[in-house]
């Protein structure tokens, strides 16, 4: 009989999430970035093994809000906990938190039954894990597989839901703008990543190469400046990066044309953010 089941993949910022989730699909879909909080919307990445599929969901880090997008960022943990059928808490080896997740539960008033929860040690490359604590270093692939069998363990009896060669349920779109992002992080300084949402405005995959049109939100014209940069070096220097990023996805060349746009406060403004996309609990409205 095959196994088939939700697994939240939790954690505070920087904790190795998306390095995990990558290392389990065995490719590049979440953002990887040293910069906590680079994760909004969870990813959805799809493991299939043996009679075993884990559909795994790469959720923002567990913090405390600070603002309307934050509170849309946790209600996504919220909903992916609710959804799991086992979670793995994931506790960063370099700066370990083990009651994030039990702080995170209290905050968001939900009761998960302990045998779900799977808690990882991660960095096992930095930091030794506590005696008897599930060790892994995502980046070396070490402990991976002894935690695949922990989750194959607690998984649910079941048909496979998606192919077997699949990697993603999400479309090639969302992971445009995920690149994008990514490239932000790894080339913007302080917080101007932080202040950018990509959105894809066309998708042309039958032409050669494929054609991307992609708006890039900020929040004020001086952060616009700065991501044109002098002649508009700035932004061709991040669409070459994207394109690495997705070419090996789409499987082919991608002609990426990137605008920037302002878009006022939009982290702040509630109305904004849903017209964006994100799902913003009424008690930030």
């Amino acid at each position: 009989m095959t196994r088939c089941g939700t697994v939240a993949i939790v954690g505070r910022p920087n904790a190795g999430k998306s390095t995990l989730l990558n290392a389990l699909v065995g490719s590049h879909l979440a953002i990887v970035s040293p910069r906590p909080q680079s994760t909004r919307l969870p990813v959805v990445g799809v493991c299939t093994r043996g009679d075993t599929q884990a559909v795994l969901l790469d959720t923002p880090g567990l913090l405390d809000p600070g603002y309307a997008l934050h509170r849309a960022m946790l209600d996504t943990v919220r909903d992916a906990l609710t959804r799991a059928d086992v979670i793995v808490h994931l506790v960063d080896g370099a700066d370990p938190d083990p009651e994030a997740l039990a702080a995170a539960l209290r905050n968001l008033e939900l009761t998960v039954e302990p045998d779900r929860i799977v808690p990882v040690f991660t960095k096992t490359d930095l930091a030794s894990p506590p005696p008897g604590q599930l060790g892994i270093s995502a980046k070396d692939n070490a402990g991976i597989d002894h935690l695949w069998e922990e989750i194959r363990g607690r998984l649910p009896e079941g048909e496979f839901r998606h192919p077997e060669d699949d990697l993603s349920t999400q479309p090639l779109r969302f992971f445009v703008t995920e690149a994008i992002r990514e490239v932000a992080f790894a080339q913007l300084r302080e917080e101007l990543p932080y202040a950018i949402h990509a959105e894809v405005e066309e998708f042309r995959e039958s032409s050669s190469p494929v054609y991307i049109r992609v708006t890039m939100y900020v929040e004020r014209d001086s952060q616009k400046g700065i991501v044109l940069g002098k002649g508009g070096a700035q932004l061709r220097s991040l669409g070459t990066a994207a394109r690495a990023l997705l070419e090996p996805l789409i499987g082919g060349p991608v002609y990426l044309d990137l605008w920037v746009k302002v878009l006022k406060d939009w982290r702040r403004d509630v109305a904004v953010l849903r017209r964006l996309g994100f799902h913003v609990p009424d008690t930030v409205a």
